[in-house]
Protein backbone atom coordinates (compact mmCIF):
# COMPACT_ATOMS: atom_id res chain seq x y z
CA UNK A 1 0.00 0.00 0.00
CA UNK A 2 1.03 3.54 -0.91
CA UNK A 3 -0.25 6.51 0.21
CA UNK A 4 2.15 9.50 -0.94
CA UNK A 5 0.51 12.91 -1.86
CA UNK A 6 1.23 15.28 -0.22
CA UNK A 7 -1.43 16.55 1.98
CA UNK A 8 -2.00 15.74 5.87
CA UNK A 9 -3.30 12.13 6.04
CA UNK A 10 -3.30 11.63 9.92
CA UNK A 11 -2.97 13.70 12.71
CA UNK A 12 -2.16 13.03 16.42
CA UNK A 13 -1.58 14.95 19.63
CA UNK A 14 0.77 13.62 22.28
CA UNK A 15 1.08 14.75 26.05
CA UNK A 16 4.45 16.08 27.93
CA UNK A 17 4.90 12.48 29.22
CA UNK A 18 5.33 11.27 25.43
CA UNK A 19 1.61 9.56 25.69
CA UNK A 20 -0.25 9.30 22.76
CA UNK A 21 -3.82 11.14 23.65
CA UNK A 22 -5.34 10.88 20.37
CA UNK A 23 -4.93 9.44 16.73
CA UNK A 24 -6.27 9.14 13.31
CA UNK A 25 -5.90 6.08 10.85
CA UNK A 26 -3.74 4.79 10.01
CA UNK A 27 -1.64 5.92 12.73
CA UNK A 28 -3.51 4.71 15.33
CA UNK A 29 -3.49 0.83 13.90
CA UNK A 30 -0.26 0.85 13.67
CA UNK A 31 -0.11 1.79 17.40
CA UNK A 32 -2.86 -0.82 18.62
CA UNK A 33 -0.50 -3.34 16.35
CA UNK A 34 2.73 -2.23 17.94
CA UNK A 35 1.93 -3.07 21.40
CA UNK A 36 0.21 0.23 22.64
CA UNK A 37 -2.82 1.67 23.97
CA UNK A 38 -4.78 4.92 22.84
CA UNK A 39 -4.54 6.75 24.69
CA UNK A 40 -1.23 5.38 25.91
CA UNK A 41 2.70 5.49 25.59
CA UNK A 42 4.26 5.85 21.99
CA UNK A 43 4.41 2.26 20.83
CA UNK A 44 6.10 3.03 17.90
CA UNK A 45 10.33 3.44 18.71
CA UNK A 46 10.94 5.82 16.37
CA UNK A 47 8.17 7.67 16.41
CA UNK A 48 8.73 7.76 19.90
CA UNK A 49 12.36 9.16 19.23
CA UNK A 50 11.12 11.93 17.57
CA UNK A 51 8.33 13.11 19.86
CA UNK A 52 11.17 13.10 22.51
CA UNK A 53 13.48 15.31 20.62
CA UNK A 54 10.80 17.70 19.45
CA UNK A 55 9.37 18.19 22.89
CA UNK A 56 12.95 18.50 24.79
CA UNK A 57 14.18 20.72 22.32
CA UNK A 58 11.28 22.66 21.35
CA UNK A 59 12.05 22.48 17.83
CA UNK A 60 10.01 21.42 14.44
CA UNK A 61 11.12 18.09 13.71
CA UNK A 62 10.12 16.43 10.50
CA UNK A 63 11.79 12.73 9.04
CA UNK A 64 10.54 9.32 7.77
CA UNK A 65 10.03 6.97 10.51
CA UNK A 66 10.26 3.27 9.84
CA UNK A 67 8.10 0.48 11.70
CA UNK A 68 7.31 -3.11 11.60
CA UNK A 69 3.67 -3.93 11.20
CA UNK A 70 2.97 -7.38 11.29
CA UNK A 71 4.68 -8.75 8.10
CA UNK A 72 5.19 -5.43 6.58
CA UNK A 73 7.29 -2.35 6.46
CA UNK A 74 5.77 1.12 7.31
CA UNK A 75 7.51 3.96 6.38
CA UNK A 76 5.73 7.42 6.50
CA UNK A 77 7.10 11.12 6.65
CA UNK A 78 5.83 12.58 10.20
CA UNK A 79 6.12 16.34 11.20
CA UNK A 80 6.24 16.84 14.95
CA UNK A 81 5.93 20.18 16.85
CA UNK A 82 5.87 21.46 19.67
CA UNK A 83 3.19 23.44 21.45
CA UNK A 84 4.84 24.52 24.46
CA UNK A 85 6.87 24.13 27.47
CA UNK A 86 5.61 21.34 29.44
CA UNK A 87 2.57 20.28 26.81
CA UNK A 88 3.16 17.90 24.02
CA UNK A 89 3.08 17.95 20.56
CA UNK A 90 1.53 17.74 17.50
CA UNK A 91 1.80 15.09 15.41
CA UNK A 92 0.86 15.19 11.52
CA UNK A 93 1.54 12.11 8.78
CA UNK A 94 2.07 13.53 5.25
CA UNK A 95 3.50 10.29 3.62
CA UNK A 96 2.58 6.39 4.46
CA UNK A 97 4.59 3.29 2.02
CA UNK A 98 3.53 0.13 3.45
CA UNK A 99 5.69 -3.20 1.49
CA UNK A 100 6.38 -6.55 2.58
CA UNK A 101 9.30 -7.38 4.30
CA UNK A 102 11.58 -9.83 2.25
CA UNK A 103 12.29 -13.59 3.38
CA UNK A 104 15.21 -13.95 4.74
CA UNK A 105 17.88 -15.83 2.26
CA UNK A 106 19.19 -19.17 3.45
CA UNK A 107 22.63 -18.41 3.74
CA UNK A 108 21.79 -15.46 5.97
CA UNK A 109 19.20 -17.86 8.41
CA UNK A 110 22.23 -20.40 8.46
CA UNK A 111 24.58 -17.76 10.00
CA UNK A 112 22.15 -16.77 12.40
CA UNK A 113 21.72 -20.39 13.19
CA UNK A 114 25.45 -21.00 13.73
CA UNK A 115 25.71 -17.43 15.61
CA UNK A 116 23.24 -18.54 17.83
CA UNK A 117 24.86 -21.84 18.42
CA UNK A 118 28.18 -20.93 19.23
CA UNK A 119 26.49 -18.61 22.01
CA UNK A 120 25.17 -21.90 23.50
CA UNK A 121 28.03 -24.21 22.93
CA UNK A 122 29.59 -25.95 25.56
CA UNK A 123 32.27 -27.32 24.00
CA UNK A 124 33.74 -26.00 20.55
CA UNK A 125 36.70 -28.17 18.65
CA UNK A 126 38.29 -27.51 15.39
CA UNK A 127 37.95 -30.03 12.47
CA UNK A 128 40.12 -30.70 9.61
CA UNK A 129 38.98 -31.26 6.23
CA UNK A 130 38.47 -35.18 7.10
CA UNK A 131 36.28 -34.30 10.86
CA UNK A 132 39.55 -34.88 12.84
CA UNK A 133 39.95 -33.43 15.68
CA UNK A 134 42.64 -30.74 15.74
CA UNK A 135 42.04 -28.33 18.74
CA UNK A 136 39.38 -28.99 21.51
CA UNK A 137 38.02 -26.36 24.54
CA UNK A 138 35.33 -26.46 26.81
CA UNK A 139 35.23 -25.14 30.37
CA UNK A 140 32.43 -27.08 31.11
CA UNK A 141 33.14 -29.46 34.40
CA UNK A 142 30.88 -32.18 33.06
CA UNK A 143 32.57 -32.14 29.56
CA UNK A 144 36.10 -32.80 32.15
CA UNK A 145 36.25 -36.35 30.41
CA UNK A 146 35.34 -36.14 26.45
CA UNK A 147 37.70 -32.99 26.92
CA UNK A 148 40.80 -35.07 28.29
CA UNK A 149 39.74 -38.11 25.61
CA UNK A 150 40.19 -35.94 22.76
CA UNK A 151 42.88 -33.91 23.90
CA UNK A 152 45.21 -37.11 24.62
CA UNK A 153 43.76 -38.66 20.81
CA UNK A 154 44.28 -34.95 18.33
CA UNK A 155 43.94 -36.45 14.68
CA UNK A 156 41.22 -38.88 15.25
CA UNK A 157 37.57 -38.60 13.86
CA UNK A 158 35.43 -36.56 16.22
CA UNK A 159 32.95 -39.71 16.69
CA UNK A 160 35.67 -41.80 18.05
CA UNK A 161 34.93 -39.52 21.30
CA UNK A 162 30.91 -38.64 20.68
CA UNK A 163 28.97 -41.67 19.42
CA UNK A 164 26.36 -40.17 17.83
CA UNK A 165 22.87 -41.58 16.23
CA UNK A 166 23.50 -43.00 13.17
CA UNK A 167 26.78 -44.94 14.21
CA UNK A 168 25.67 -47.96 12.54
CA UNK A 169 25.63 -46.70 9.09
CA UNK A 170 29.14 -46.98 7.20
CA UNK A 171 31.35 -44.88 8.03
CA UNK A 172 32.68 -41.78 7.34
CA UNK A 173 28.94 -40.37 6.63
CA UNK A 174 28.90 -37.12 4.80
CA UNK A 175 28.68 -33.82 7.50
CA UNK A 176 25.64 -32.63 6.19
CA UNK A 177 24.44 -35.75 7.72
CA UNK A 178 25.99 -35.50 10.88
CA UNK A 179 25.01 -31.90 11.40
CA UNK A 180 22.44 -31.76 14.32
CA UNK A 181 23.16 -35.43 15.17
CA UNK A 182 22.17 -36.61 18.75
CA UNK A 183 25.63 -37.78 20.31
CA UNK A 184 25.78 -38.90 23.50
CA UNK A 185 28.81 -37.53 26.15
CA UNK A 186 30.23 -39.91 28.52
CA UNK A 187 29.81 -39.25 32.05
CA UNK A 188 26.71 -36.92 31.14
CA UNK A 189 23.05 -37.36 31.52
CA UNK A 190 21.78 -34.53 29.46
CA UNK A 191 20.86 -35.26 25.88
CA UNK A 192 23.02 -33.84 23.47
CA UNK A 193 23.53 -32.59 20.25
CA UNK A 194 26.43 -31.32 17.31
CA UNK A 195 26.60 -28.67 14.98
CA UNK A 196 29.28 -28.54 12.17
CA UNK A 197 30.02 -25.60 10.43
CA UNK A 198 32.24 -26.02 7.48
CA UNK A 199 35.00 -23.32 6.65
CA UNK A 200 33.76 -23.17 3.18
CA UNK A 201 35.81 -22.01 0.26
CA UNK A 202 34.10 -20.77 -3.02
CA UNK A 203 34.13 -23.36 -5.35
CA UNK A 204 35.21 -26.12 -3.26
CA UNK A 205 34.76 -28.83 -0.60
CA UNK A 206 35.08 -27.59 3.23
CA UNK A 207 38.72 -26.81 4.59
CA UNK A 208 37.73 -27.75 7.69
CA UNK A 209 35.05 -27.48 10.49
CA UNK A 210 33.94 -26.14 13.65
CA UNK A 211 32.28 -28.80 15.83
CA UNK A 212 30.04 -27.41 18.24
CA UNK A 213 28.34 -29.29 21.19
CA UNK A 214 25.43 -28.64 22.46
CA UNK A 215 22.69 -29.43 25.26
CA UNK A 216 18.96 -27.93 25.52
CA UNK A 217 18.37 -29.29 28.62
CA UNK A 218 19.93 -27.25 31.83
CA UNK A 219 22.78 -27.92 33.67
CA UNK A 220 22.29 -30.44 36.74
CA UNK A 221 22.30 -28.98 40.53
CA UNK A 222 25.26 -30.22 42.18
CA UNK A 223 23.79 -31.83 44.81
CA UNK A 224 27.01 -32.71 47.07
CA UNK A 225 28.57 -30.68 49.26
CA UNK A 226 30.66 -28.15 47.71
CA UNK A 227 34.36 -28.63 48.28
CA UNK A 228 36.13 -25.85 50.79
CA UNK A 229 38.10 -23.87 48.75
CA UNK A 230 41.73 -23.90 48.94
CA UNK A 231 42.39 -19.73 48.51
CA UNK A 232 41.57 -17.29 51.00
CA UNK A 233 37.77 -15.96 50.82
CA UNK A 234 39.69 -12.42 50.21
CA UNK A 235 41.37 -13.56 46.93
CA UNK A 236 38.02 -15.72 45.61
CA UNK A 237 36.19 -13.79 42.56
CA UNK A 238 33.82 -16.01 40.53
CA UNK A 239 35.15 -20.15 41.86
CA UNK A 240 35.08 -22.82 39.72
CA UNK A 241 31.52 -23.92 41.15
CA UNK A 242 29.76 -20.93 40.21
CA UNK A 243 30.86 -20.05 37.21
CA UNK A 244 29.50 -22.68 35.02
CA UNK A 245 26.05 -21.48 37.00
CA UNK A 246 26.12 -17.73 35.80
CA UNK A 247 27.81 -18.67 32.09
CA UNK A 248 24.58 -21.28 31.18
CA UNK A 249 21.95 -18.31 31.76
CA UNK A 250 24.21 -15.40 30.41
CA UNK A 251 24.89 -17.65 27.35
CA UNK A 252 21.09 -18.04 26.96
CA UNK A 253 20.38 -14.12 27.44
CA UNK A 254 22.46 -13.52 24.70
CA UNK A 255 21.41 -16.71 22.19
CA UNK A 256 17.70 -15.09 22.88
CA UNK A 257 18.94 -11.26 22.65
CA UNK A 258 20.74 -12.58 19.03
CA UNK A 259 17.51 -14.17 18.21
CA UNK A 260 15.55 -11.24 18.66
CA UNK A 261 18.04 -8.86 17.06
CA UNK A 262 18.28 -10.85 13.74
CA UNK A 263 14.74 -10.97 14.01
CA UNK A 264 14.61 -14.92 13.30
CA UNK A 265 11.45 -15.11 16.30
CA UNK A 266 9.25 -12.82 13.93
CA UNK A 267 9.12 -9.04 12.90
CA UNK A 268 10.30 -6.44 15.09
CA UNK A 269 10.55 -2.56 14.55
CA UNK A 270 14.30 -1.37 14.40
CA UNK A 271 14.73 0.44 17.57
CA UNK A 272 14.13 -2.93 19.58
CA UNK A 273 16.16 -4.74 17.13
CA UNK A 274 19.00 -2.28 18.52
CA UNK A 275 18.08 -2.41 21.80
CA UNK A 276 18.39 -6.51 21.92
CA UNK A 277 21.86 -5.74 20.09
CA UNK A 278 22.91 -3.98 23.05
CA UNK A 279 21.41 -6.73 25.15
CA UNK A 280 23.96 -9.34 23.15
CA UNK A 281 26.78 -7.31 23.14
CA UNK A 282 26.67 -6.35 27.31
CA UNK A 283 26.12 -10.01 27.55
CA UNK A 284 29.23 -11.28 25.21
CA UNK A 285 31.21 -8.78 27.43
CA UNK A 286 29.91 -10.75 30.93
CA UNK A 287 31.16 -14.20 29.21
CA UNK A 288 34.07 -12.72 28.27
CA UNK A 289 35.04 -11.25 31.61
CA UNK A 290 33.58 -14.57 33.62
CA UNK A 291 36.28 -16.08 31.65
CA UNK A 292 38.81 -14.10 32.60
CA UNK A 293 37.96 -13.58 36.45
CA UNK A 294 37.59 -17.58 36.50
CA UNK A 295 41.04 -17.83 34.49
CA UNK A 296 42.83 -15.28 36.71
CA UNK A 297 41.64 -17.03 40.15
CA UNK A 298 43.72 -20.13 38.96
CA UNK A 299 46.53 -18.37 37.97
CA UNK A 300 46.93 -16.56 40.90
CA UNK A 301 46.05 -19.19 43.39
CA UNK A 302 48.99 -20.59 45.58
CA UNK A 303 51.18 -23.69 44.05
CA UNK A 304 49.69 -22.89 40.32
CA UNK A 305 51.66 -24.82 38.04
CA UNK A 306 51.47 -26.14 34.57
CA UNK A 307 51.43 -29.44 33.18
CA UNK A 308 54.79 -29.54 30.84
CA UNK A 309 54.96 -31.88 27.84
CA UNK A 310 56.86 -32.07 24.57
CA UNK A 311 54.64 -29.61 21.95
CA UNK A 312 55.49 -28.82 18.55
CA UNK A 313 54.69 -24.58 18.99
CA UNK A 314 54.74 -24.89 15.15
CA UNK A 315 51.55 -26.67 14.94
CA UNK A 316 49.94 -24.95 17.83
CA UNK A 317 50.54 -22.20 16.26
CA UNK A 318 48.55 -23.48 13.10
CA UNK A 319 46.12 -24.26 15.06
CA UNK A 320 45.20 -21.60 17.37
CA UNK A 321 45.79 -19.10 13.27
CA UNK A 322 42.94 -22.00 12.19
CA UNK A 323 40.38 -21.39 15.32
CA UNK A 324 40.50 -17.19 14.71
CA UNK A 325 40.41 -17.17 10.61
CA UNK A 326 36.86 -17.08 10.52
CA UNK A 327 36.86 -14.08 13.25
CA UNK A 328 39.79 -12.57 11.41
CA UNK A 329 38.17 -12.67 7.56
CA UNK A 330 34.99 -10.70 9.06
CA UNK A 331 37.44 -7.73 9.24
CA UNK A 332 39.50 -8.87 6.01
CA UNK A 333 42.30 -9.46 7.99
CA UNK A 334 44.67 -12.59 6.36
CA UNK A 335 46.77 -14.53 8.83
CA UNK A 336 49.88 -15.90 8.36
CA UNK A 337 50.62 -19.27 10.04
CA UNK A 338 54.28 -20.82 10.27
CA UNK A 339 54.28 -23.40 7.24
CA UNK A 340 53.41 -27.11 7.74
CA UNK A 341 56.64 -28.05 7.07
CA UNK A 342 58.35 -26.27 10.04
CA UNK A 343 58.64 -27.41 13.46
CA UNK A 344 60.02 -25.89 16.66
CA UNK A 345 59.48 -28.09 19.95
CA UNK A 346 59.04 -27.13 22.92
CA UNK A 347 58.58 -27.87 26.56
CA UNK A 348 55.21 -26.51 27.68
CA UNK A 349 51.38 -27.81 28.27
CA UNK A 350 49.15 -27.67 25.39
CA UNK A 351 46.38 -25.82 26.34
CA UNK A 352 47.82 -23.45 28.18
CA UNK A 353 50.15 -22.84 25.00
CA UNK A 354 46.97 -22.46 22.70
CA UNK A 355 45.27 -20.35 25.25
CA UNK A 356 48.12 -18.04 25.05
CA UNK A 357 48.57 -17.63 21.27
CA UNK A 358 44.60 -17.45 21.00
CA UNK A 359 44.62 -14.21 23.15
CA UNK A 360 47.56 -13.01 21.24
CA UNK A 361 45.94 -13.66 17.81
CA UNK A 362 42.60 -12.48 19.17
CA UNK A 363 43.93 -8.78 20.72
CA UNK A 364 45.60 -8.42 16.95
CA UNK A 365 42.58 -9.13 15.32
CA UNK A 366 40.57 -6.66 17.89
CA UNK A 367 42.76 -3.49 17.20
CA UNK A 368 44.52 -4.21 13.72
CA UNK A 369 42.70 -2.47 10.69
CA UNK A 370 40.81 -3.93 8.39
CA UNK A 371 42.32 -5.57 5.54
CA UNK A 372 45.76 -6.14 6.95
CA UNK A 373 47.77 -8.91 8.43
CA UNK A 374 49.04 -10.79 11.23
CA UNK A 375 51.98 -12.86 10.97
CA UNK A 376 52.74 -15.73 13.60
CA UNK A 377 56.95 -16.44 13.07
CA UNK A 378 58.66 -19.13 15.21
CA UNK A 379 61.82 -18.48 16.39
CA UNK A 380 64.76 -21.08 18.00
CA UNK A 381 67.29 -18.94 20.61
CA UNK A 382 69.13 -20.89 22.46
CA UNK A 383 67.32 -22.67 25.29
CA UNK A 384 64.30 -20.84 24.35
CA UNK A 385 61.92 -21.59 21.77
CA UNK A 386 59.73 -18.40 20.68
CA UNK A 387 55.78 -17.67 19.13
CA UNK A 388 56.13 -14.19 17.47
CA UNK A 389 52.55 -12.99 16.96
CA UNK A 390 53.08 -9.59 14.54
CA UNK A 391 50.15 -7.26 13.87
CA UNK A 392 49.74 -4.10 11.43
CA UNK A 393 47.82 -1.89 14.37
CA UNK A 394 48.58 1.11 16.00
CA UNK A 395 51.37 -0.01 18.38
CA UNK A 396 52.13 0.74 21.76
CA UNK A 397 54.26 3.45 22.96
CA UNK A 398 57.23 2.58 25.92
CA UNK A 399 55.16 3.88 28.50
CA UNK A 400 52.11 1.75 27.02
CA UNK A 401 54.67 -1.14 26.80
CA UNK A 402 55.67 -0.70 30.70
CA UNK A 403 51.92 -1.17 31.47
CA UNK A 404 49.98 -3.58 28.80
CA UNK A 405 50.88 -6.27 31.13
CA UNK A 406 49.02 -5.17 34.50
CA UNK A 407 46.29 -6.43 35.87
CA UNK A 408 42.84 -4.50 34.93
CA UNK A 409 45.13 -2.49 32.02
CA UNK A 410 43.38 -1.47 29.23
CA UNK A 411 45.72 1.47 27.96
CA UNK A 412 42.48 4.04 27.98
CA UNK A 413 40.46 2.09 25.19
CA UNK A 414 36.94 2.03 26.03
CA UNK A 415 34.15 -0.09 24.51
CA UNK A 416 36.46 -3.01 23.21
CA UNK A 417 34.84 -5.46 24.86
CA UNK A 418 38.38 -6.06 26.66
CA UNK A 419 38.60 -6.76 30.87
CA UNK A 420 42.43 -6.21 30.71
CA UNK A 421 43.09 -9.54 32.05
CA UNK A 422 43.59 -11.19 29.13
CA UNK A 423 47.77 -10.12 28.77
CA UNK A 424 48.47 -10.75 32.50
CA UNK A 425 46.89 -13.81 32.74
CA UNK A 426 49.00 -15.08 29.56
CA UNK A 427 52.18 -13.67 31.08
CA UNK A 428 51.31 -15.84 34.39
CA UNK A 429 50.79 -18.86 32.47
CA UNK A 430 54.29 -18.23 30.43
CA UNK A 431 56.07 -17.71 33.40
CA UNK A 432 54.29 -20.85 34.97
CA UNK A 433 55.94 -23.13 32.37
CA UNK A 434 59.05 -21.11 32.99
CA UNK A 435 58.73 -18.87 30.09
CA UNK A 436 57.88 -15.33 29.72
CA UNK A 437 55.61 -12.94 27.29
CA UNK A 438 57.12 -9.82 25.86
CA UNK A 439 55.93 -6.92 23.81
CA UNK A 440 57.72 -4.87 21.27
CA UNK A 441 56.50 -1.99 19.41
CA UNK A 442 56.56 1.61 18.48
CA UNK A 443 53.47 3.64 17.64
CA UNK A 444 52.35 3.66 14.23
CA UNK A 445 54.23 0.58 13.62
CA UNK A 446 52.21 -2.69 15.13
CA UNK A 447 53.21 -4.86 18.00
CA UNK A 448 55.23 -8.13 18.13
CA UNK A 449 53.91 -10.11 21.08
CA UNK A 450 56.21 -12.68 21.96
CA UNK A 451 55.68 -16.23 23.89
CA UNK A 452 58.85 -18.00 25.19
CA UNK A 453 58.66 -21.44 26.42
CA UNK A 454 61.81 -23.70 27.06
CA UNK A 455 63.08 -25.11 23.78
CA UNK A 456 62.93 -29.27 24.00
CA UNK A 457 66.70 -30.51 24.15
CA UNK A 458 65.80 -33.66 22.70
CA UNK A 459 63.53 -32.24 19.83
Amino acid sequence: MMIDDGTILARAVSDAEDRLLSADEPLAGLQLRCGGDLPGTIAIPELLELVRKARRYRFRLARAVSAQDGADTVRAWIEVEPRGEGEGCDIRVRNWRSSPIPAEDPATAEFRRALTDRHLAELSARLDAGQRVLAVVSDAPELAEVVAAMEAGLGRPWTDFLPHENAAHQQPLHWRLLDGARVRVPGSGRAWRVALIPYMQPGFDPAGFELLLLSDEPEPRQTAAPTVPTLPIGRRLVGKDLAPVLRQPISRIVANAETIRTRLAGPLPDAYADYAGEIASAGKLLLELLEDLTDLEVVESEGFSTAPDRVDLSELARQAAGILNVRAREKNIVIEPPQPSERLPAIAEFRRVLQVLLNLIGNAIRYSPENSRIWIRLEALGERARVIVADQGPGLSDEQQARVFEKFERLGRSGDGGSGLGLYISRSIARAMGGDLLVESAPGQGARFILEVPADPEG
